[in-house]
């Protein structure tokens, strides 16, 4: 029998699925898109020519198939570092070698961009403590240089105006990112100024996590994100655009993983 501590701390059932991403061996590939809300992942799906599975658990939902004749899983992880961390740790149990890519959404910090642009991570400013639990505060969340080239290449190949540029990843929403609702001050609300005096392009909530996870454990990581807002103007994106611009950043994102395919390990 197994040990009861080994089993708190590496939780997985009978089939060997990890505990909350309920995807299991051999049901994801090493090429990994990470999105954040499902309803993404699931119109990122119908891109390919073959849909080999899809599974749920919680807010994780993950679809594999092929795409540009690669093998490749979408995976929807909710909102955050908290949840990302839970993606990547679970991941590395069913995958020796990956290479994640997240696609997502982020605000400008930058008053050149503009709602729609593109901004590539090549490195991230934690403003989170999600990543403080495994390393030190110092240790830099960078994203792979392969996987940066082929973001670059996808990002310019997409037509698409876009920046290589310094994230910053919060760990909330409002407060975490200096909004000022009525009610709920927040501590620092100076904070976009402040990032973007020091050169960082746009703010997010997941991304340092990703890469510092993805760096201590040895995967490719990097990040592309469509802006929605634009901090400096207060101005949000609009439902009608919405949609339009997530599939496009996905779709990048897809192209590079395409790109990327074969060489799955941080060699």
């Amino acid at each position: 029998m197994t040990d009861k501590i080994d089993c708190a701390q590496n939780v997985l059932d009978g089939e060997g699925r990890p505990y909350h991403i309920g995807v299991g061996p051999g049901e994801v590939s090493p090429l990994v898109l990470l999105v954040g809300d499902p309803a993404r992942a699931e119109r990122a799906s119908r891109r390919f020519t073959t849909l080999e599975g899809t599974w749920s658990h919680r807010e994780f939902t993950t679809h594999t198939g092929l795409f540009e004749g690669a093998r490749v899983s979408v995976m929807a992880t909710g909102i955050g570092c908290d949840n990302t961390e839970i993606a990547v740790i679970e991941l590395s149990q069913l995958l020796e070698r990956a290479t994640l890519l997240r696609a997502g959404t982020c605000g400008a910090v930058d008053p050149e961009l503009s709602i729609g642009d593109l901004v590539v991570t090549w490195g991230a400013v934690r403003l989170e403590n999600t990543s403080t639990h495994f390393v030190p505060e110092g240790y830099p969340a960078v994203a792979h240089p392969d996987v940066i080239d082929a973001l670059r290449r996808s990002a310019e190949e997409s037509g698409a105006p876009w920046r290589l540029g310094m994230t910053a990843t919060a760990s909330g929403f409002y407060g975490a990112q200096g909004r000022s609702i009525d009610g709920f001050p927040p501590r620092r609300p100076e904070l976009i100024e402040e990032l973007a005096r020091v050169g960082v392009s746009n703010i997010e909530m997941e991304t340092s996590t990703l890469l510092t996870l993805a760096s201590l454990r040895g995967f490719r990581a990097g990040a592309v994100c469509t802006v929605f807002a634009e901090r400096s103007r207060n101005r949000f994106v609009s439902k009608d655009e919405k949609h339009d611009l997530e599939d496009r950043v996905v779709d990048v994102a897809l192209r590079a993983l395409v790109a990327l395919d074969g060489g799955e390990s941080a060699d």
